[in-house]
């Protein structure tokens, strides 16, 4: 059975956020250790590498988490970030997953679910299907126009990859000097299929001060 290794990017600037969104305690608990513990529980993962700003890897180095077997530095585009956790993945994992730190509330049940469709589909994401009604606006906030929701997913993570294909992936991107936010759009850049994993389970990703307290909503 194939390994699975999980880079965890947490080397954002949490701009938006105001203060360190992934050392901001989650129901009594730091973000960013909620979301390595998710990873540590699922069985299906063989190692975990943190992607961090000094700060969380900091943080990091004193807790308790096994299967967190590297913690290397951040770039200054995510990116970058995601590369330099490629390069650092032990040589006998050959599915990778890719994590947004701040996604704490992952189910490890949908973990396993990507990680097994991984391995028979070798591009997928998690993601979530739009059932609301969506408009676009001008830059004035005037509604423009209807954007059809049908087959439309909002991207989750993880997503996860042979590791052949994402590395063939970020060299592309590398060279071709492209900023990408995500890894399907890394793979996409190749004409490669990603296939989706739907995700009845929340998992909502902090990126402003109010998100921490919708999140506790959902602690159990």
């Amino acid at each position: 059975m194939s390994r699975c290794a999980v880079i965890i990017v947490a080397a954002g600037s949490s701009r938006r956020m105001g203060f360190n969104k992934l050392l901001a305690l989650l129901g009594g608990e730091p973000v960013l250790r909620r979301t390595l513990g998710a990873f540590q529980a699922c069985p299906d993962v063989s190692e975990i590498i943190l992607v961090a700003s000094q700060e969380a890897s900091d943080a990091a180095s004193s807790w308790e988490v096994p299967k967190l077997t590297r913690i290397v530095p951040g770039g200054a585009e995510r990116h970058f970030s995601v590369k330099a956790g490629l390069d650092a993945v032990s040589p006998d994992c050959d599915l990778i997953a890719i994590h947004d730190g701040a996604r704490p509330l992952i189910a490890v049940s949908q973990i396993k679910r990507c990680i097994e469709s991984a391995r028979t589909q070798y591009a997928v994401t998690c993601a979530r299907r739009i059932t609301e009604t969506i408009k676009r606006a001008d830059d004035q906030g005037r509604i423009t126009g209807s954007i059809d929701r049908e087959n439309a997913w909002i991207m989750e993570t993880p997503q996860i990859f042979t590791r052949k294909l994402i590395t063939r992936a970020y060299e592309a991107v590398l060279r071709d000097g492209l900023l990408v936010t995500d890894e399907v759009s890394a793979v996409q850049h190749l004409g490669e299929p990603v296939y989706v994993v739907e995700n009845a389970t929340v998992n909502p990703k902090i990126t402003l001060p109010g998100d921490i307290q919708s999140a506790e909503r959902f602690l159990l």
